[in-house]
C-alpha cells in the first residue's frame, strides 16, 4: 500500500522555498558584484540574456581579457568587457585569474619599481592583455602603481594606464 500525502497550501510553500532557496544558494557565488575576472577561454560566447536559449550577440577570442562581473543569476554573469559592450556569460567561460588591458594612446614605460624615475624594462602596446599580479593600496608615499606581466617581461604601471583593477582597490600578490 502506498502512502500519499495530502497536498496543502503549507506543504506547497514549504516545497516552493526550499527549493527556491537551494537554487538561489547555487546560484550565487557569495563574491562581490561587482568584480573583474578573466576569460578563461579562447573563444567565449556573450549573450543577450542569461540562458543558452538567448542569441549570441558577440564572440570573445582573447583569452585572458579582463571582464567586469556586474550582476549574476543563476551559473550566468553579467559582464562588461573593456570596450564597454555588455552581456551575459555562462560562469565556467570566466576564470578568477586577474588580468589587464593596457590602455592609453602612446607605448607605455614597464617600470622596474613603483616608481616613475625607476628604470625602463620594457615597453609595451596599448591593448596589450597583461595578467595582474599585484596593486598595492594607493598611498602618498608609493603613488598609485601595480605589477603586471606580459610577454615574460614584469613591471609597474600606473593604475591609470590599466583597465580591470578598480581605483582604490588593493590586489595583494
Amino acid at each position: 500500500m502506498r502512502h500519499v500525502l495530502p497536498t496543502t497550501p503549507v506543504l506547497t510553500l514549504l516545497a516552493a522555498l526550499l527549493a527556491a532557496a537551494a537554487s538561489d544558494a547555487a546560484a550565487d557565488s557569495g563574491l562581490p558584484v561587482p568584480r573583474f575576472v578573466s576569460l578563461a577561454s579562447s573563444e567565449a560566447n556573450l549573450r543577450t540574456g542569461p540562458g543558452r536559449q538567448y542569441p549570441v550577440d558577440w564572440i570573445f577570442v582573447r583569452p585572458a581579457l579582463p571582464m567586469e562581473v556586474i550582476g549574476e543569476f543563476d551559473v550566468w554573469r553579467r559582464v562588461r568587457d573593456p570596450d564597454g559592450v555588455e552581456g551575459w556569460m555562462h560562469h565556467s567561460l570566466l576564470s578568477g585569474q586577474r588580468s589587464v588591458v593596457l590602455r592609453g594612446d602612446d607605448l607605455l614605460s614597464l617600470r622596474a619599481m613603483a616608481d616613475a624615475s625607476a628604470p625602463v624594462v620594457a615597453l609595451a602596446e596599448p591593448g596589450v592583455i597583461a595578467r595582474l599580479r599585484a596593486c598595492p593600496a594607493p598611498s602618498a608615499e608609493t603613488g598609485d602603481w601595480c605589477e603586471v606581466e606580459a610577454a615574460g617581461q614584469r613591471g609597474w604601471l600606473p593604475r591609470a594606464a590599466l583597465w580591470g583593477v578598480y581605483p582604490s582597490e588593493e590586489v595583494p600578490r
